[in-house]
């Protein structure tokens, strides 16, 4: 497994090698932005709307913002003043129970890959071993890329993951939606019938069943288009709007048992039945 950055995992007296691997990686299509006229590859210039313009490398300067077109100028040596210290090592500050950490505090997340030799591989599967049984998790920190990162180290299927994590002051408050939730109420068939759209709905969590659609839509236009069809866009599809709750949630009830009766091969119905919007027709050029 390819890694970004090789370390240890210390608490302790303990010190346990690990390499950090990326454990996801988006399959979106990117763009380029070009020229319609000859289709050339546009290039950002730095442009001074002061001096009108280009500015070179040499010329520019970093700036902290502290009022309304107020800037602070910030050197290189500035930064290195309050640098971080390179280090190599993931330093554990403590041990929590898994599922008391907010899944809103995650950020990416890594596989922390054991070192290559037997005797050095044994101090991971003791740590991951107690970790499963004990159903802990660990916080600590490490630097990377010159940040200083907050982190989760968790056991999952044989392996250990590591979660950056968001610092608490980067999550922001949730006040204004928990006073708008106290102050609705809501009736007692409401509440079952929203509670039987759940039950409707309810099944195991296997990933493989959810597909990104327009990722594949988007990869058979383009496809399409290399092979010099025309596009023809979809009709639109118009939604009638909620009027009644009760019976959009009877309806929603309604809904999902029938597309769970039409599917009892046992895949899932919302990969067809429930999608309202359709692939962009194609046509031969």
């Amino acid at each position: 497994m390819r890694t970004i950055w090789n370390g240890s995992i210390s608490f302790g007296l303990v010190n346990i090698p690990v390499g950090l691997a990326l454990a996801t990686q988006r399959q979106d299509v990117s763009f380029r932005t070009l020229h319609r006229e000859c289709g050339t590859p546009i290039k950002q210039k730095r442009w001074c709307p002061v001096h009108e313009r280009d500015v070179e490398p040499d010329e520019l300067v970093k700036g902290w913002e502290f009022a309304k077109g107020q800037y602070v100028l910030v050197e290189e040596a500035d930064l290195e003043a309050v640098a971080l210290t390179r280090s190599q090592s993931i330093a554990i500050l403590r041990f929590v129970r898994l599922e008391d950490v907010d899944p809103v505090y995650f950020d990416r997340t890594y596989y922390l890959a054991p070192a290559g030799g037997d005797a050095q591989r044994k101090p991971y599967v003791l740590l991951l071993r107690a970790m499963e049984e004990s159903g802990m998790a660990a916080v600590g920190k490490f630097v990377l890329w010159g940040k200083e990162n907050l982190c989760l180290i968790r056991a999952r299927s044989g392996a250990l993951l590591l979660e950056t994590l968001f610092f608490a002051e980067d999550v922001r408050a949730k006040d204004e939606i928990e006073e708008a939730v106290a102050e609705t109420d809501v009736q007692e068939a409401e509440l079952k019938l929203a509670e039987q759209v759940i039950s409707s709905l309810a099944g195991d969590w296997t990933p493989e069943d959810f597909e990104n659609d327009y990722r594949r839509d988007l990869a058979q236009m383009l496809e399409a288009k290399l092979a010099g069809q025309e596009i023809v866009a979809p009709e639109p599809v118009t939604e009638a709007p909620v009027i009644d709750l009760m019976e959009a949630l009877r309806q929603s009830v309604a809904d999902a048992q029938s597309r769970r009766e039409g599917s009892k091969d046992g895949k899932a119905a919302s990969k067809g039945g429930s999608r309202s919007r359709k692939t962009p027709a194609k046509k031969s050029a």
